[in-house]
């Protein structure tokens, strides 16, 4: 029997995504349709499967999807001018170029290639700096997918202690910094945190975001925290399962988001809704 309100990523997801469908159906009356496109390089079968739940997405909130699929040998100055041509292509507002690529492409010059104005997967340098500083940009999908469900539930992050555990480009740093933004102090922790219970025990909102089993058992949480699950593991009988002791945790916990169905969904949700903006704010 769990205590926790579960905060459900698919009913948030979906709650969202009618309003992503309500705000292209306007820019397409004046003309413009949202375009996203995808590029994959190789054959990794877990990056088909997350761009092909991109395309889908994208199409059935009525957003134009483009995917283009490229052999592993395909060359970096090769990518590197896709990227280019995608930059300077008015019909397309979103480019996402889906990790990890084959080990002879730095990605981070591919990502840098990228348009800041086309970033809306958020890993661009100018799009860090301006979550950084505050000022407009594009934030990383699956961390603002976070805030809108704490949104969701209602919850003031002002004052409060939020601790994050796991310090990557993609989630932990850009994390920190949007509930930062929000007036809540804020502590990253990671695989150097000496004492990693004595973090969380103080904090009122946990982000678990390691890709690792079990990091946050139930004797680390302070009655009543609000967690947030970002892992994505496998558990011995080979079920999704998260960075949480889901079953631990619930008991103690106000708020859990549960794997699968909480913050995987909101991740290409939050995706939708930044290719819209980058639409949005070119048609302004």
């Amino acid at each position: 029997m769990t205590t926790a309100q579960l905060i459900d990523g698919n009913a948030l997801s979906k709650q969202l995504r009618e309003d992503v469908a309500a705000r292209t159906t306007a820019l397409k009356a004046r003309g413009i349709t949202p375009g996203l496109a995808v590029v994959l390089v190789g054959e990794n079968p877990a990056s088909q499967v997350y761009v092909r739940n991109k395309v889908k997405a994208c199409q059935d909130a009525g957003l134009h999807s483009v995917l283009e699929k490229f052999d592993v040998s395909m060359t970096e100055a090769e990518l590197l001018a896709r990227v280019d041509a995608l930059n300077n292509d008015p019909t397309i507002h979103g480019i996402l170029v889906q990790l990890p690529l084959p080990a002879h492409i730095d990605a981070h010059k591919v990502i840098e290639a990228i348009s800041p104005a086309k970033d809306v997967d958020g890993f661009h340098v100018a799009s860090a700096g301006a979550l950084m500083v505050g000022r407009p940009g594009f934030w990383p999908c699956t961390p603002y997918g976070c805030m809108k469900m704490l949104e969701s539930i209602g919850y003031s992050l002002r004052g409060k202690h939020a601790v994050v555990i796991g310090r990557s480009n993609i989630v932990g740093k850009p994390m920190a910094l949007m509930l930062l933004q929000q007036n809540a102090t804020v502590t990253i922790c990671h695989s150097a945190t000496p004492d990693l219970k004595a973090m969380t025990l103080q904090a009122d909102v946990i982000v678990a975001a390691v890709g690792k089993r079990n990091v946050l058992t139930a004797d680390m949480v302070k009655p009543g925290a609000v967690v947030l699950d970002v892992g994505m593991n496998r558990n011995d009988e080979g079920k999704l399962c998260g960075d949480v002791d889901f079953a631990g945790v619930s008991q103690v916990a106000s708020h859990i988001t549960p794997v699968p169905g909480g913050v995987g969904p909101m991740t290409i949700t939050m995706l939708l809704v930044n290719t819209l903006e980058a639409a949005e704010r070119e048609s302004t």
